[in-house]
C-alpha cells in the first residue's frame, strides 16, 4: 500500500526492432531472468553493411536482496536501451575489424568474444555485467544476419549458389579422381600378381628341372654307394642287436640273482619272525599256566580254610596223608612265613613220608 506522501513511478523502456525509447511504461519492473530482442546494423571491414537480429538473456543480480542492491536497480531508468546500445557499440566495433568473408564463417565467436569478452587464459567470459544497476547478460542468441543493400544480398545468394555448385563439383569430381585412382590401382595391383605369379611359376618350374636332375644323377651314379651303405647300415644294425641282446641276457641275470637273493632274505626273515612269535607264544603260555596253577593252588588254599590247615600241621603222619588225599593233594608244605627252610631237608622228609605212608598202606592191605 501507498503511504500519504508516496506515488507510483512510472518506468519508461525502450521496445521494438531495432530499439527505440519511450516504447514501454511499466509500473514494475522484473528481476528476470527474461530476453530482449534487437536489430543491430553493422559494417564489415570491405564495406559490407549487414542487419543482424540478436536476442540476449538477461536478470537483475541483487545478492544478498540489501536495500542498496535492490536500489541500484532503479538506477538506470531505462536499462533495456542502454544495454542494447552497448552490446551493439561492441558488435559493430568487432564486425568492423572483420572482412564479410571472415564474419560470415565465425559469426557467433566474434558476436560473443566482443560482447562477453576474454579471460587472461584467451577464453570467453560466460556473462556480461553492468555494475551500475546489476544488470547481468548471461546469454546471446544469433537469430538471423542479412545484408541491408539488395544488391548485396542478391549477389551473397549468387556467391553461396556458386560456392555449392562449386563445391558439389568439386566433391563429384574429387569422387571421380578417387574412383579412377582406385580402378589404376587395382589394374596395376592385377599386373603386379599376374608378374608375381608367373615369377614364381618359374622358380617353381626350375627347382623342379634341378631335382630331377640330381634325381637322375642319384639313380645313374649312386646305386653301388647305397648298396655298400645299405650293407654297412645292415651289419651295424646286426651288431647293435647283438649288443643289445647281451645287455639285455645280462640284465635278465642281474634281475634273477637279486630276486633269488631277496627272496631268500625274505624267506629267513619270515623264519626268524615264525620263530619269535612262536617263542612269544610259547612263553606267553607258560606264564598263563603258571598263573592258572598259582591261582588254582589259591583256590585250594582258600577252600581248606585256615583251620584246616592248622589241623593238619598239627596231626600225624598218617593223619596228614588221609586229609590231603581227601583233599586231593599229594604234599603241602605250611609255613608262617618268618622261619627259614632248610628246602633240601624238606625235600627229603617229605620223600621220608612218602615211605612211610606207601609202607604203612602195604601193612594195611
Amino acid at each position: 500500500m501507498l503511504g500519504p506522501d508516496e506515488q507510483f513511478t512510472i518506468l519508461t523502456l525502450s521496445g521494438g526492432k531495432p530499439k527505440k525509447q519511450n516504447q514501454i511504461k511499466a509500473l514494475s519492473l522484473s528481476l528476470g531472468p527474461d530476453f530482449m530482442t534487437d536489430i543491430v546494423v553493422v559494417e564489415t571491414s570491405d564495406h559490407a553493411r549487414l542487419q543482424i537480429q540478436l536476442s540476449y538473456n538477461w536478470k537483475f543480480d541483487v545478492g544478498n536482496r540489501t536495500v542498496e542492491d535492490a536500489s541500484k536497480i532503479f538506477q538506470v531508468p531505462d536499462f533495456v536501451g542502454d544495454a542494447c546500445k552497448a552490446i551493439a557499440s561492441r558488435v559493430r566495433a568487432a564486425v568492423a575489424a572483420s572482412s564479410f568473408d571472415d564474419f560470415h564463417r565465425n559469426s557467433a565467436d566474434i558476436i560473443r568474444s566482443a560482447v562477453f569478452g576474454k579471460d587472461e587464459h584467451g577464453h570467453v567470459r560466460d556473462v556480461f555485467s553492468f555494475p551500475s544497476n546489476k544488470l547481468v547478460i548471461t546469454n546471446i542468441d544469433i537469430q538471423s544476419v542479412e545484408p541491408v543493400d539488395q544488391r548485396t544480398r542478391d549477389a551473397l545468394s549468387y556467391s553461396v549458389q556458386q560456392a555449392i555448385e562449386i563445391t558439389t563439383k568439386s566433391q563429384e569430381a574429387s569422387a571421380r579422381h578417387d574412383a579412377e585412382r582406385k580402378a589404376q590401382e587395382a589394374v596395376g595391383l592385377l599386373e603386379r600378381q599376374k608378374l608375381k605369379d608367373q615369377i614364381e611359376a618359374e622358380k617353381a618350374r626350375r627347382a623342379l628341372l634341378e631335382l630331377q636332375a640330381e634325381s637322375s644323377a642319384v639313380q645313374s651314379m649312386g646305386s653301388a654307394k647305397a648298396e655298400a651303405r645299405a650293407r654297412a647300415e645292415a651289419a651295424q644294425i646286426e651288431m647293435q642287436a647283438e649288443l643289445e641282446q647281451a645287455k639285455l641276457r645280462a640284465q635278465a641275470q642281474k634281475i634273477q640273482s637279486e630276486s633269488g637273493l631277496e627272496e631268500t632274505r625274505m624267506r629267513q626273515e619270515a623264519e626268524l619272525a615264525f620263530l619269535g612269535r612262536k617263542n612269544e607264544l610259547e612263553i606267553t603260555r607258560a606264564r598263563e599256566m603258571a598263573e592258572i596253577e598259582r591261582e588254582k593252588f589259591k583256590e585250594q588254599v582258600a577252600a581248606i580254610g585256615q583251620d584246616a590247615i592248622i589241623k593238619i600241621a598239627q596231626a600225624g603222619p598218617e593223619m596228614q596223608a588221609k586229609l590231603l588225599g581227601g583233599l586231593g593233594l599229594q604234599s603241602v608244605l605250611i609255613t608262617d612265613g618268618k622261619s627259614p627252610l632248610n628246602l633240601f631237608n624238606t625235600a627229603r622228609g617229605m620223600l621220608g613220608q612218602a615211605g612211610a605212608a606207601g609202607a604203612l598202606a602195604s601193612g594195611t592191605d
